[in-house]
């Protein structure tokens, strides 16, 4: 891959325009979880070291092209400069004509901070003048932003067309585990798939059904598919309408051969703070509310991790944000570590929900890889060419 990591490449004295992803939560102005800020430090450290001038891009919200106060990147970079231990300059203007020349007197070896990309017109909407007004910026630009590369933004696509373009260290390491996840798998392969809505993942689901040896269906999904099979939800989220969705999951997991595995006990109750009972899936009743998996499916599920080479996750098992329900979720995470730590098997997570449980239990570093990227990430495993990612490629 045309990355930052070539030793041939000299950065001393070069302006590098280095596009990450700091779309961060936010509540009243303080940061509540920033494992993206972290992800992207050794590639400014990185070119800290090689003495670059380092101008990072940045986005948070959708500001639509207008100045919006709320999501200024200011609190960012002074969180992203506590974590460098590290002064960063930060440029509260948007782009104009005085941007160059304050780009110009930074040292080598020193952080410039953009305001947020999004308030300038035509980085949505990839503006071919915009595009060129930001690469002439800079002399380099670095793509470090897996999470944003499934979006034609001027920042992530256009700028690539004008200025010779890399990709960052942690793009670069996104790129590779989901490689191995769907092009360099080691069999056998598990998929744990979750979520409230089977439609929005179907696309995943037939791409990966070809490749894969186990697809394990958990959340409002396995709701719908059980609702399916003629046995009783209740009260439980699920989709209506989705038989002809469903059909083709059946039948593409018979024609490559690939499992498909649906709680077969789960934990009920009648709202979504109650206390939880367990019941074997055939004895649900009208007003339950499935909102975990039982012991039984937690055990099988060990038994298929436990024959598997390479585990991808996405989604949690329950309402995991009640503790009477992340039962599931919790041993799904002990069980794909354990796996991971004694070196037996290759395991990728990611998607928002996902990622946030993986935080609440501190099991960050018990996977092989985690994803923070939502939108990218699932469009990657749909089988799509990311913009991104093409744009650098191509024009290598």
């Amino acid at each position: 891959m045309n990355n930052i990591s070539n030793k041939d490449l000299v950065f001393k004295g070069k302006k590098v325009l280095l596009r990450v992803d700091l779309n961060v939560p936010m509540n009243n102005g303080f940061i509540t979880e920033t494992s993206r800020i972290e992800k992207i430090i050794p590639t400014i450290n990185l070119l800290i070291e090689k003495q670059a001038k380092i101008i990072v891009l940045s986005h948070i919200g959708r500001p639509k092209g207008k100045f919006i106060k709320g999501m200024s990147l200011k609190p960012i970079s002074k969180k992203l400069a506590s974590l460098l231990n590290k002064e960063i300059i930060f440029n509260q203007n948007i782009i104009n004509e005085n941007t160059l020349s304050e780009v110009n007197k930074i040292p080598n070896g020193s952080v410039m901070m953009l305001e947020n990309i999004r308030f300038n017109e035509g980085e949505e909407s990839n503006d071919s003048k915009f595009s060129k007004k930001i690469s002439n910026l800079g002399d380099i630009y670095v793509n470090d932003a897996f999470s944003c590369s499934h979006r034609s933004h001027a920042s992530m696509e256009g700028i690539t067309k004008y200025i010779p373009s890399y990709f960052g260290l942690q793009i670069t390491e996104e790129i590779n585990a989901l490689k191995k996840i769907t092009s360099e798998i080691k069999k056998p392969v598990t998929l744990i798939i979750g979520g409230s809505k089977i439609s929005t993942k179907i696309k995943i689901i037939n791409n990966l059904i070809k490749k894969f040896n186990n697809i394990i269906i958990v959340g409002g999904m396995a709701n719908t598919m059980l609702k399916y099979t003629g046995l009783k939800v209740g009260k439980s989220i699920c989709e209506n309408n989705c038989g002809t969705l469903i059909e083709e999951i059946l039948e593409n997991s018979k024609k490559y051969n690939c499992k498909i595995i649906c709680p077969v006990d789960v934990i009920v109750a009648k709202n979504l703070e109650g206390m939880g009972i367990k019941k074997d899936i055939k004895e649900v009743d009208n007003n339950d509310m499935i909102l975990d998996i039982g012991p039984k499916t937690i055990s099988s599920i060990k038994t298929i991790i436990n024959n598997t080479n390479t585990v991808l996750w996405n989604g949690p098992a329950g309402y995991f944000e009640n503790p009477n329900f992340q039962n599931g979720t919790k041993q799904i995470l002990e069980i794909i570590s354990q796996k991971t730590k004694n070196d037996k098997i290759f395991s990728v997570a990611g998607g928002g929900e996902t990622v946030e449980a993986i935080n609440k239990f501190k099991k960050l570093n018990s996977f092989t890889f985690v994803s923070t990227a939502g939108g990218a990430f699932l469009e990657h495993l749909e089988g799509k060419t990311l913009p991104g990612i093409k744009a650098i490629n191509q024009n290598v």
